[in-house]
């Protein structure tokens, strides 16, 4: 019977160093899990950078092809008064632009 007496106070004992070691144990691992979810940016965060960022290179983007097609405009532009004036050389009405018969040009 000596036995058995040995085995509940040992059960008890070993319940209550387990739960003790248990207890420290788990707020120690949940704080550096806490810490470490801090430190790393969430998804959330990560993913409204990324839409940011893409929005912005597509601003710039716009910007960019804004600049080239007025380019092209001005280009065109040009074209279309060299050969208005070649046109009135031709024809034997050399008029300088902005006379009787032209158009009057684009502000």
């Amino acid at each position: 019977m000596s036995n058995r007496e040995g085995f509940t106070g040992g059960f008890i004992a070993g319940a209550a160093v387990g739960g003790l070691v248990g207890a420290v144990l788990g707020a120690v691992l949940s704080r550096r899990a806490a810490e470490a979810m801090l430190s790393e940016p969430s998804e959330a965060k990560v993913r409204k950078m990324r839409q940011q960022k893409a929005s912005q290179l597509e601003a710039e983007g716009m910007e960019v092809a804004r600049l080239s097609l007025e380019d092209k405009i001005a280009q065109l532009n040009q074209a279309i008064d060299d050969v208005r004036l070649q046109l009135g050389d031709v024809n034997g009405n050399s008029q300088a632009l902005g006379g009787e018969g032209s158009i009057a040009p684009d502000s």
